[in-house]
């Protein structure tokens, strides 16, 4: 099975309601960070994929139809190479909402990831979302709200500019069912877009981000 969809949004622009979104129009499963943290045994190839090592796509997405958030979204460029005729799903949203979210949420958890969870279980999911936002993509100044929102639009663009326009939908929170329908050509549901992961449920989902991945692998 390869992948229909490349979702190319950074976390915190409502994907984990458009993993749910996409299963329920048949695009299912969407593979998102939640899988990771799922499964720790996922995190080593990403991490690996983060240190310049080649992935193997095939096996990572093996029985998934699309894929949102991180970590696959900072691969897209390799992604919508290796997959020619997947469609690419770029959510956004204003870049000042988007900090807030990220620093309420994400961040905020993985600053409770010991220091030296790296040196000890160098494939632990708590290590990839160290990786995703203290590492090389925001150049180490995630706490820098102007670079980090600097570097956010410039990601947007970026996929914008590179990906030809029949094959891209840009796609913001609060816009439903009818553009992800319309441009992937399916009916659409008579049940209300989902809505998830807001910050609240953030914290009682990812309270324990990485301690609980530390538990997981060891047992």
């Amino acid at each position: 099975m390869a992948l229909e969809i490349i979702g190319a949004g950074l976390g915190r622009t409502g994907t984990l309601s458009l993993k749910m979104a996409l299963e329920e129009l048949g695009f299912g499963p969407c593979y998102h960070m939640s899988e990771v943290h799922a499964d720790a045994r996922r995190a080593r190839a990403w991490i690996e994929g983060y240190d310049g090592k080649p992935v193997e796509w095939e096996t990572v997405f093996e029985g998934y139809r699309s894929t949102v958030d991180w970590p696959a979204c900072h691969f897209w460029r390799e992604l919508a190479a290796h997959y020619p005729e997947a469609k690419v799903l770029l959510s956004k949203r204003d870049s000042a909402a988007w900090y807030k979210s990220v620093r309420n949420t994400i961040l905020k958890a993985i600053r409770r990831i010991p220091a030296d969870l790296e040196e000890k279980q160098p494939f632990n999911p708590g290590v990839l979302g160290q990786r995703v936002l203290l590492g090389d993509f925001f150049d180490g100044r995630i706490d820098d709200e102007a670079h980090a929102r600097a570097v956010f639009d410039a990601h947007n663009q970026a996929v914008i500019d590179a990906i030809p326009a029949e094959r891209l939908l840009v796609y913001e929170p609060g816009q439903g069912w009818e553009p992800l329908c319309r441009f992937f050509d399916v009916t659409v549901p008579d049940s209300d877009y989902p809505h998830a992961n807001s910050t609240e449920e953030f914290a009682k989902i990812f309270g324990d981000f990485g301690q609980r991945d530390v538990a997981q692998e060891r047992s």
